[in-house]
């Protein structure tokens, strides 16, 4: 592994200059060792650096339900996704504590900066995958440079680094997380300490295309 269980939270990999030919368009699995999952989403375009978004599936999800979530809005707008699949039902952070996952993503990073061109990076994800990124995000803001959480539940970063800038949507109708305790409570939460876009919408507990595009769009300017 690039780097060992972190329970810190910390994300060691950063971009660095490419070895060898650009990473053909398609998605492509990468070796993380053992049999964690991970996918690697590249749209068509140049060789020169591109903004990639890590993103974080729900409870019981996996790394291709987090592409069937973001990856053609993402394309659409050049960017590259990567996405893990947690080794237990949820995220480590959840499920018991950093490491095992943080380590996984580590792992994955690293395969990513040392063969394709990156210029930025945002971590999102959705429902517990949000709250992960949430954690994770706040305590590598000198990696990544905003965090686009999906119907997150909570925030428990285990240090604070940086200032990444904060995106949250929220459905008014969510009964999974509900909106005022959950949404409503972490924007004004990490308003104080954070540049903080918070979205509510007509809806449940879901991932909406038209959220994801305006996501990456207050993301990348």
């Amino acid at each position: 592994m690039a780097a060992p269980q972190d329970r810190a939270g910390r994300l060691h990999s950063r971009p660095s200059w490419p070895s060898g030919p650009p990473v053909a368009p398609g998605v492509h699995a990468l070796d993380v060792g053992g049999r964690a999952e991970a996918l690697l989403a590249v749209p068509p375009g140049g060789p020169g650096p591109r903004p990639l978004l890590v993103f974080c599936h729900g409870a019981g999800g996996t790394a291709q339900q987090s592409l069937a979530a973001v990856a053609e809005p993402a394309g659409a707008r050049g960017v590259l996704v990567l996405a893990t699949t947690s080794v237990g039902r949820t995220w480590d952070l959840i499920a018991g504590g950093l490491g095992r996952d943080v380590a996984v993503l580590d792992e994955a990073l690293e395969r990513v900066f040392a063969t394709t061109s990156v210029g930025r990076v945002a971590l999102g994800g959705f429902s517990d995958g949000a709250s992960y990124a949430l954690s994770l995000g706040l305590a590598n803001g000198d990696l990544v440079d905003a965090v686009l959480a999906f119907s997150p539940g909570f925030a428990v970063p285990p240090r604070r680094e940086g200032r990444p800038r904060v995106w949250i949507s929220h459905g008014t109708g969510d009964r999974v997380l509900p909106v005022e305790n959950c949404g409503r409570r972490l924007a004004h939460e990490l308003g104080g300490a954070y540049d903080v876009t918070y979205e509510e919408f007509d809806g449940g507990h879901v991932v909406l295309p038209d959220l994801v595009d305006a996501a990456l769009g207050t993301w990348l300017g």
